[in-house]
């Protein structure tokens, strides 16, 4: 059986680029799969000076190649002429809308990579994490003008349109696959689940709790806050008398920058805050093994939550708002937590009062949560995408240009 040659276009830490840790961690399975693949390229952003792209050792060899950069429009033509020197069997981009770039231009031509990779006999699959239906523009912090809401929307559906000119197109979330099928009339959609990073051993759960930490994780600024968060917290230390550490671990959205700066000094009179900045993927256990709950304090969502996933694998009770494609994610995986209305302080701190005076209910969720996730773990979502590669490469639908 022909071994796979497989290339990945995406971030790839340490990028700031969104979807870089699902990259590395999908290629820390795809490269222990000696039996399936041969080699794999990964065509990622040009760092910073002095930066190195972090190793990943294997099995199977693994290249990592600065080749596009963050709002060219010369985008799509550096990764066709990079894929024409390589000649993979396949290429996979792990992608979403703003990928390549915060600029209209350079994000919508650097969406047209899978097509002309396609285009050029070069297999595409499209790891899509979010689709332009159900993204609100404005907590995303896109456009809050309605005018501009409905332009987005209109390209916002070319663009959809080209992507789903891949041979394959996967989404994280089986609602997407059913509004991808009925609005497009496509048939090259498929669900593959977003997959647990990391499933270390059963946590203990019943240790005894060095101290109280609240934490959050993400790229904040549009449809993820932390002020919410920071007031319920506040108020929880009130009511219950207890000291309730905050952990706000991550970076600006680059579509908000300077937002973090400005919330801690708005919140400088709220003690013991801590603003981990960047965090690097060798410090993302310890960040999850000393917090107690993990909260979420979204005001809309794009798309699966890979830091639920984080949490359950992590043993992690988690605090919920009840929107969108969170509550999909949390209906059909299998997880669960403390909920809230989206906005609504008081709820949000009245669910964090009570994971926090509950320890049996906080274990209780903490232990759905990690089951949860081990059932879906990175490796076998790893070999969930080799059957697709290996059933694209018996088509071979590509047509070279």
């Amino acid at each position: 059986m022909k071994k796979i040659k497989l290339a990945i276009v995406s971030p790839y830490p340490p990028s700031k680029g969104t979807l870089n840790e699902y990259a590395f961690h999908l290629l820390k399975h795809f490269k222990d799969k000696e039996e399936d693949i041969e080699e794999i390229v990964v065509l990622s952003d040009t760092l910073p000076k002095g930066e190195k792209y972090l190793k990943v050792f294997g099995k199977v060899p693994v290249r990592i190649e600065k080749n596009w950069e963050f709002n060219s429009w010369a985008n799509p033509l550096k990764i066709r002429k990079a894929l024409k020197r390589i000649q993979p069997d396949v290429v996979l981009y792990n992608i979403q809308f703003l990928s390549f770039g915060d600029s209209k231009v350079a994000a919508t031509l650097g969406l047209l990579g899978p097509v002309l990779s396609r285009l050029s006999g070069f297999p595409s699959v499209v790891l899509l994490h979010n689709i332009m239906e159900t993204v609100d523009l404005d907590s995303a912090g896109i456009t809050k003008s309605k005018l501009m809401n409905g332009i987005y929307r209109f390209f916002g559906t070319a663009v959809t349109r080209f992507l789903l000119s891949a041979d394959l197109v996967t989404v994280t979330i089986a609602k997407y696959v059913r509004l991808l099928e009925e609005k497009y009339g496509v048939t090259n959609v498929a669900l593959v689940p977003h997959g647990s990073f990391e499933v270390p051993p059963i946590p203990d759960f019943d240790q005894e709790d060095e101290a109280l930490n609240i934490m959050t994780f993400g790229k904040f600024g549009t449809y993820k806050k932390v002020e919410g968060m920071i007031e319920a917290v506040a108020e929880v230390r009130q009511r219950i008398g207890e000291d309730i550490s905050i952990v706000i671990a991550g970076t600006d959205n680059p579509n908000v920058k300077g937002y973090l700066k400005n919330v801690e000094e708005r919140y400088a009179h709220v003690p013991d805050i801590t603003y981990t900045g960047y965090v690097e993927e060798e410090d993302v256990p310890r960040l999850f093994d000393e917090a107690t709950a993990v909260l979420f304090d979204y005001t809309s969502t794009t798309g699966s939550s890979g830091v639920l996933h984080q949490a359950g694998s992590y043993g992690k009770a988690a605090i919920i708002p009840k929107i969108g494609d969170l509550k999909e994610l949390v209906e059909e995986e299998g997880y669960s937590g403390e909920f809230f209305q989206p906005g609504d302080v008081h709820g949000m701190a009245d669910a964090v009062e009570r994971l926090l005076t509950d320890k049996q209910h906080r274990n209780k969720l903490a232990k759905q949560n990690y089951v949860a996730a081990a059932s879906l773990p990175m490796d076998e979502i790893a070999d969930w995408y080799i059957l697709h590669f290996r059933a694209l490469m018996g088509t071979q639908k590509g047509t070279k240009i």
